[in-house]
């Protein structure tokens, strides 16, 4: 006879709902009472019923997973642990890029995207507080962007503002004091105003001011990461001591000019980037960057669709998330 949950729940010592958060992967379980039922599911030999818990909830047992791409690997590692920690719920996920396409995310928000998965997990650009009025979709979504956002759907933000203030605070305590920014303008609204803000929030806490000339504008990719500094070194103007890259493509692509230029990093210029990509604990030398944490948006995100998969979409408020942040210290800033 199949293993049941109320089998694991009397032999763990716990309730039936306790076992059911944890085989759900939900993260508001202790460690010491996950640890436990995780013991007794292993031991009594628990396999979840997938199928049937399909059949019971009239579910497909299938989300959607809207993204702007998957050309930046942040995406496609973002991907990556919805996937991951979607399969330990027994569900599949569908993945579907909008290209940051403001009709297309405006689509997936209305429930005009024809939508057939049991619900969707928007990752916006262009949304913005002036789109809270809009008529939502009748499906369960959760809303993860760069934004602050205090508006009517479940949503799960990033910490950009005090993520970059640390990058650039890290900086600054290593005794730098002319400190670049790379990758200034609006290549993404909401990220780069928030990222902005906490760049100059950290300068003018150190003391220090941004010298324009050190204000490098441009699109957060590694090939324009490369042309900005190799346009900077070509200039004449006098070299940073520190350079804070707005995401890790961009940092990347100007190490790469720095490098072939005969630039000693860190000794003569610090690199920082934004993001922990994987690329960045690879490079010569490794990249120092902001490590969001991917596995945690993954997480809050599935638990709030779950959620309303439980409950009815017109009575439950509204939920509001943040995922945490790391600073990764590597090669790039450190001087031994």
């Amino acid at each position: 006879m199949p293993v049941s949950m109320s089998d694991v729940a009397r032999h763990a010592g716990v309730s039936q709902r306790t076992v059911s958060n944890v085989v759900n992967n939900y993260v508001h379980v202790s460690p010491q009472t996950r640890a436990r039922v995780e013991a007794s599911l292993r031991e009594l030999g628990y396999r979840p019923n997938v199928v049937a818990r399909q059949l019971r909830s009239g579910r497909s047992g299938t989300i959607t997973l809207a993204l702007p791409g998957l050309r930046e690997r942040y995406f496609a590692d973002l991907a990556e642990a919805v996937i991951d920690r979607a399969r330990g719920l027994g569900l599949r996920v569908l993945i579907e890029t909008t290209g940051g396409d403001r009709t297309r995310e405006i689509d997936l928000l209305r429930g005009g995207g024809d939508q057939l998965t049991d619900g969707v997990i928007l990752s916006a650009l262009t949304l913005g507080p002036d789109d809270d009025r809009l008529e939502r979709a009748d499906y369960p979504l959760v809303l993860i962007s760069d934004r602050e956002y205090h508006g009517p759907l479940d949503h799960v933000g990033i910490p950009n503002r005090e993520a970059a203030a640390a990058a650039v605070h890290h900086l600054a305590e290593s005794g730098r004091t002319r400190i670049a920014l790379l990758g200034a303008g609006k290549h993404s609204e909401y990220s780069y105003s928030l990222r902005r803000q906490g760049f100059d929030e950290a300068l003018a806490e150190a003391g220090l001011t941004l010298d324009p000339a050190l204000g490098l504008a441009g699109v957060w990719t590694r090939d324009e990461g490369e042309r900005l500094m190799t346009d900077l070194l070509h200039s004449g103007a006098a070299l940073p001591d520190a350079i804070f890259g707005m995401n890790d493509s961009i940092a990347l692509g100007a190490m790469r000019a720095l490098v072939r230029a005969g630039i000693r990093i860190p000794e003569q210029v610090m690199l920082i980037g934004f993001d922990d990509i994987a690329e960045a604990r690879y490079s010569t030398p490794s990249l120092s960057t902001i490590a969001l944490s991917r596995d945690g948006l993954a997480a809050s995100a599935l638990e709030l669709l779950s959620e309303q998969f439980e409950g009815d979409l017109g009575d439950r408020p509204a939920q509001h998330r943040r995922t945490g942040f790391e600073l990764k210290v590597r090669e790039s800033t450190s001087i031994r």
